[in-house]
This record gives structure tokens, C-alpha cells and sequence, in this order.
């Protein structure tokens, strides 16, 4: 079943054309990774699908639902969660309370408004559940700011998943993470995102690889191909264009 499907969209900065009429389906449950050239198009594709950004012509459908004109606020609420390149956390305040923010910004009516956070047990539940998952839970009353880089980023990429949407948009997930903690982030994603269909784009191929159930390839604003990931790997056009021109996504 899709539960997202992009039509013809198009952006244009001016007289710059950066998205060029793409179009594609995400399944229920799917993965699916867009890579491409530094300049192809990828963020402003998801800033795009996210609300993030207005699309210049084309549609953006969620289970069904038009969504092309909607705010990024009234997306979440329809079942969009997304991540970003850069952290966007409250790094004074301790995890737990960044989670509790997360998990109660998402709820579509904020009708306890006056309630202490703490005395949600429903949000204290979930909160635990999530950062259990990527083994933060014992950390949860450490200040944000205190914490490594790789765990700060694994505060970021809960948030997408505080809405349980149906589709979460990841940019450049495990950006800024050495080696070493990038290669297990594929199964930390994966976790968290259990049947949520994911699309996401990343620099590090690995985590394409190990992540992704099916790859799309951005140029210059338009997708050349679209397949398995050892289709992919073995197409000779995107082998030219792409992977081996040395190219980052």
C-alpha cells in the first residue's frame, strides 16, 4: 500500500530550477534512500515533502491525503515526522525533558497545558520506550549539552518518531558521526523505525546500503534511476554520474 506519493513536483529558486517534475511512491513499511551529487537536490526535496519549503508545481499525498499546501506543523498531525542535518535540542535542559517536549509538541490538542509534564505518565511511558531503544535511559536526568555528539543525535532522530507517524523524512541522519558509531546507526534507525516507512538521504554509503530497501538517485534535480540497492550499485549510468565520480550524497 502507498502512503506516500509525489507527483510531478517541481521548485524553482527564481529562474533556478532545482527539482525538475519528480515523481515517486513509498510503500508501507519501506526504506527508501535518495542519494545523489553534492547539488542535486536532495534536501530541497525533503524540505519540499516536509513543508518545509513550498513546492513551485506537483502534489504530495500522505495515505491519501493532499498535503502540497499544508504547513509543516499541520504535516506532523497528518503523520510526517522528519529529522535534520543540523540538532535542534534544548541543550540546557536534561533528556527526559527534551523527549517530554517532543512527545507533548506532537499531540494535536494541548489541552493540559497547565499540567506538569511529569505527571503524564502517558508521555512517561512512551518517553522511556523511545530512549530505552537507543539505550539512553539511564542517561535520561543528564543536561543534553553534557552528552557526546553521537548521543545528541540520538535525541535528534527520536523526535521524528515522538508523532508515531506513518512516514518520517531523515536528512543526513548519522551526519558528523565518526566511523565507528555511524556503522551501528543503521540498527538503531531501524529499531526505532520499525513499520514506519522511512525515506532519507545520507553521505555514508554503508548506511545506505545496510538501511535501504530500495535507492533513488538525484541529478541535477531529477531521479535517473530507481531499484534495488545491488541494482543500484550496478547500474553504469549512476556508476558514471555517481558512485564512481567520487561524489558524496
Amino acid at each position: 500500500m502507498t502512503v506516500l506519493q509525489v507527483s510531478d513536483l517541481s521548485k524553482k529558486f527564481g529562474g533556478l530550477s532545482v527539482l525538475s517534475r519528480v515523481s515517486f511512491a513509498l510503500e508501507a513499511g519501506e526504506r527508501l534512500a535518495l542519494i545523489g551529487p553534492n547539488g542535486a537536490g536532495k534536501t530541497t526535496l525533503i524540505n519540499v515533502i516536509g513543508g518545509q519549503l513550498p513546492a513551485s508545481s506537483g502534489s504530495v499525498l500522505l495515505d491519501g491525503e493532499d498535503m502540497t499546501r499544508l504547513p509543516a506543523n499541520k504535516r506532523l498531525h497528518l503523520g510526517l515526522g522528519r529529522s535534520y542535518q543540523v540538532n535542534n535540542l534544548f541543550f540546557e535542559l536534561p533528556i527526559l525533558d527534551n523527549v517530554l517536549l517532543a512527545l507533548y509538541g506532537a499531540e494535536e490538542s494541548h489541552i493540559h497545558m497547565f499540567r506538569f509534564l511529569e505527571k503524564r505518565r502517558d508521555l512517561l511511558s512512551e518517553a522511556e520506550k523511545l530512549l530505552e531503544t537507543v539505550g539512553l535511559w539511564e542517561k535520561r536526568h543528564e543536561p543534553l549539552q553534557t552528552l557526546s555528539y553521537g548521543d545528541q543525535r540520538l535525541v535528534e532522530l527520536l523526535f521524528a518518531f515522538t508523532s508515531k507517524p506513518k512516514v518520517v523524512l531523515l536528512d543526513e541522519p548519522s551526519a558528523g558521526l565518526p566511523t565507528a558509531e555511524a556503522a551501528a546507526f543503521a540498527g538503531t534507525i531501524r529499531r526505532l523505525a520499525g513499520d514506519t516507512s522511512l525515506l532519507f538521504c545520507a553521505h555514508d554509503m554503508d548506511l545506505v546500503f545496510n538501511l535501504a530497501d530500495r535507492i533513488m538517485v538525484l541529478y541535477f534535480g531529477e531521479i535517473i534511476a530507481s531499484g534495488l540497492p545491488r541494482e543500484i550499485s550496478a547500474d553504469p549510468k549512476v556508476q558514471e554520474i555517481y558512485l564512481g565520480a567520487g561524489s558524496t550524497c
